[in-house]
C-alpha cells in the first residue's frame, strides 16, 4: 500500500507540469483499523481498509474522481505476501466523472461511486464506520443526475451493484432509482424514495422475482435543539415492478434526541418485517455488528424480524466523545425474551484529520441466541484516518 501511495504522491507532484488542464488537485482517501476480541464468537481479530485516490477539476465544470482500496486482516497470512500479491488485492472503489452545471441546472455522475446516507437503514453503499465485520467498502457502476434548489433535490439513478471490489454480484442486480427532498419549512424535512432492484437474465432467480425494490418516507422536524424523524419503508416484488409478496417485509424507524451543549439524550424505536434495501443501520458492538458480518440486514435478528430499542446519551468534552447505550433486541411479535446489551464508547478526536476510538459491550442473550451462550462480553478499538 505504501507503494500506491507513493505513485499517488509522485502524480500529485507532478500535475504542475499540466495546470492548463488539471486543477484544484486533491488527494483524498481514509484509513481505518479495528480490533476486536469476544469472548464467545467469531468477531474477533483486527482487520484494517486503506482508500487512496485523487480528485481534480478536469476542465470547467468536469471533476475526475479515482479512489483505490485494500483491505486485509492482520495475520491473515502467516508466511506473509509478496509486494505482487498486495498489488494484486487492490481494487477500484471509485472511478467517476461529474459534469456540473448540466443544462444550467443539473449535475451528473457517471462511473463507479458511493450512494446514499450511511445512517441509512435502508440505502447506502459505501465504506461503513467503526464495524468490525463491514471492512470492505461496496460501490455502483452507474449514472446519476441530481437536480437541487433551496426547497428540494431530485436525484436520479441507474447502474449495477458492486457488493465485492472487483466483482459484480453473484446475480449481476441493476439497480434504478429515485430520491426526493423536501425542505418544507426551516425545520421540517421530508424524503420520499423508490428502488427496483432487477437480477439478471443468466441468474438463478425465479422470473416471478426478478424485480424486487423498496419505497419509503421520512419526515424530520428539528427545531432548535430538538431532532424528530420518522420512517416507513415497504418492499415488493415482481416482475411487474409493484408486486407485493403475501408476507411483506416493511420498516418503521423513529429517532429522537434533544441536544443540551454537553449532554445529548436520544432514543430510537426500530420495527421491520423481513429484510430488504442495502442499509448501514447496524447499532450495538455485539448483536448488530453480528448481523453485520454476516451480510444479514438488521431485520433478520429472528425469522419474525425485530423490534429493537435503544436509549441513549453523548456527553463531549474538548476532543472526547462518551457514548452510553442501553438496547433491547426482540422477535417483531414479542413470542420470545430479548436480548438486553449495554455498550460504552469513547472516541478521541486528535485532531479533523485523526480520531482514535473504543468500545465495551455487555449482552445478556435471550429467544433463540441463548441456546449459544447467557451471555456475552466484548471490547473494541480503533483508529480512523481521513484525509
Amino acid at each position: 500500500m505504501k507503494k500506491l501511495l507513493g505513485l499517488l504522491v509522485a502524480a500529485l507532484v507532478a500535475m504542475p507540469a499540466s495546470a492548463d488542464v488539471l486543477n484544484n488537485v486533491e488527494l483524498k482517501g481514509e484509513v481505518q483499523t479495528i480490533a476486536s476480541d469476544v469472548r464467545t464468537g467469531y468477531n474477533s481479530g483486527t482487520n484494517f481498509r486503506v482508500l487512496a485516490g485523487l480528485s481534480a477539476d478536469l476542465v470547467e465544470d468536469v471533476r475526475a474522481n479515482v479512489l483505490f482500496q485494500y483491505n486485509d486482516a492482520w495475520l491473515s497470512n502467516f508466511t506473509g505476501n509478496t509486494v505482487q500479491k498486495y498489488w494484486d488485492d487492490v481494487t477500484l472503489a471509485e472511478a467517476n466523472v461529474v459534469l456540473s452545471n448540466l443544462f444550467d441546472c443539473f449535475e451528473a455522475t457517471v462511473g463507479r461511486q458511493f450512494y446514499g446516507d450511511e445512517d441509512s437503514a435502508v440505502m447506502y453503499v459505501g465504506p461503513n464506520h467503526y464495524v468490525f465485520n463491514m471492512n470492505r467498502a461496496p460501490s455502483l457502476d452507474a449514472a446519476k443526475l441530481t437536480y437541487s434548489d433551496d426547497f428540494k433535490s431530485v436525484t436520479l439513478i441507474a447502474g449495477k451493484l458492486v457488493f465485492s471490489p472487483g466483482t459484480t454480484s453473484e446475480i449481476n442486480n441493476t439497480i434504478y432509482g429515485a430520491d426526493v427532498r423536501l425542505n418544507l419549512t426551516d425545520t421540517l424535512k421530508l424524503q420520499v424514495y423508490g428502488y427496483d432492484v432487477k437480477a439478471g437474465e443468466d441468474s438463478r432467480v425465479l422470473y416471478d422475482e426478478k424485480h424486487s425494490g423498496f419505497y419509503g418516507a421520512k419526515a424530520t422536524f428539528a427545531p432548535e435543539a430538538f431532532a424528530l424523524s420518522a420512517e416507513y419503508a415497504r418492499a415488493f416484488l415482481g416482475h411487474r415492478l409493484v408486486k407485493e409478496p403475501k408476507d411483506t417485509p416493511y420498516l418503521v424507524k423513529v429517532d429522537a434526541s434533544l441536544n443540551l451543549a454537553a449532554f445529548t439524550p436520544r432514543a430510537t424505536f426500530y420495527y421491520a418485517k423481513g429484510g430488504f434495501g442495502t442499509g448501514n443501520y447496524y447499532p450495538s458492538l455485539l448483536i448488530g455488528h453480528l448481523l453485520s458480518g454476516y451480510g444479514e440486514p438488521l431485520s433478520n435478528y429472528s425469522n419474525d424480524g425485530l423490534r429493537l430499542f435503544n436509549v441513549g446519551v453523548d456527553y463531549t468534552y474538548e476532543k472526547w466523545v462518551l457514548s452510553l447505550d442501553g438496547y433491547s433486541f426482540q422477535d417483531r411479535t414479542a413470542q420470545e425474551a430479548g436480548t438486553l446489551e449495554a455498550d460504552l464508547n469513547v472516541k478521541y478526536n486528535h485532531n479533523e484529520y485523526v480520531q482514535l476510538f473504543a468500545g465495551v459491550g455487555y449482552g445478556k442473550y435471550g429467544g433463540f441466541l441463548k441456546d449459544a451462550a447467557k451471555d456475552n462480553t466484548i471490547g473494541q478499538l480503533g483508529m480512523l484516518i481521513k484525509f
